[in-house]
């Protein structure tokens, strides 16, 4: 027998054992396994291991001299040798099934974060597009209050204004912006409210640590302070807005507080705060700390976060 021969034999046992393999890979999971039709599955099954055991059987016939030969003329009956190429079927059955469902998974994995970024990513869209409206509400509420006094800082509030939406429309647009840039954007509004109040507002507005090249989602802070000037008393020299922001060790310390007018119902709805909750679970998910203090005089908010 030679080791051509030999190489015949195997190569056509290889090609029958690969096309059991991806019959069931290609055709038969797709076509009743993944459909749910099991009992067609079950019968597909068994009727390919017996047509491929048959096939194989036949190949033996084919080359029973030579195959007689390297078994040294020791014979093998038909239920022995059908058996014996049944069980090999079987395996490659088994991998091709085991294979066919460990890539589905992973593949359908895949696709399920691919839809959940999609949804976040639509969640966070429509969140960030709700602070611009609702800035700009009270924005506007204020400098319509300017003018309607005729102030002559009207102007003036109007440029703070301009500066403050380009900010939020040209330089908001990536995921994070430089810390150093949201906190002049956070003055820029503190200044307006200032302009407002007729540069009577009294806040103590501190940054301690090192704030360059750091970054941070942007629009995060602004609700919490519009919330201390919307419903906090911030004409009252003896109880100023006290806040404060501290970098220091990779995260960012925030502390805002202001004492409280004896009615603040937010009559708008609220959007700010809960937006701010949501986006800080959506993009800091076991990264921050939110501690929010209602009490009888003051409204206290401290947020922590990993930068």
């Amino acid at each position: 027998m030679t080791t051509k021969a030999v190489a015949v034999i195997f190569g056509l046992y290889g090609i029958i054992n690969i096309s059991v393999f991806y019959v069931n890979y290609l055709l038969l999971i797709p076509k009743f396994l993944n459909r749910k039709r099991y009992k067609l599955f079950v019968l597909s099954i068994i009727t390919t291991l017996i047509a491929y055991g048959l096939l194989k059987y036949g190949v033996g016939l084919i080359f029973k001299d030579i195959i007689l030969d390297r078994m040294k003329g020791q014979s093998i009956g038909f239920w022995k040798y059908f058996l014996n190429t049944f069980f090999i079927t079987l395996i490659f059955l088994f991998l091709s099934t085991v294979l066919k469902f460990t890539i589905d998974w992973f593949l359908n994995e895949r696709v399920q974060r691919d839809l959940e970024n999609q949804r976040l990513t639509a969640e966070l869209s429509f969140l960030k597009s709700q602070i611009n409206p609702h800035f700009l509400f009270n924005s506007l509420n204020s400098i319509y209050s300017l003018a309607y006094q005729k102030s002559d800082t009207t102007p003036e509030a109007i440029l703070k204004l301009s500066e403050i939406m380009r900010y939020m429309l040209y330089e908001c647009n990536d995921n994070k912006v430089d810390l150093s840039k949201e906190l002049q954007y956070l003055q820029n509004y503190i200044d307006l409210q200032k302009i407002r109040f007729g540069n009577k507002a009294f806040i103590n507005f501190e940054v301690l640590g090192e704030v360059t090249n750091q970054q941070i989602v942007p629009l995060l802070l602004i609700s919490f302070i519009e919330n201390a000037f919307k419903h906090g008393i911030a004409n009252d020299a003896q109880h100023p807005i006290q806040m404060r922001i501290n970098v220091e060790g990779g995260r960012l310390y925030f502390f805002i507080q202001n004492k409280k007018h004896s009615h603040n119902r937010d009559a708008a709805g609220g959007i700010g705060l809960p937006n701010v909750r949501r986006r800080l679970d959506l993009l800091y998910p076991g990264k921050y700390n939110l501690d929010i203090r209602d009490e009888t005089d003051t409204y206290t908010c401290q947020l922590s976060l990993a930068l």
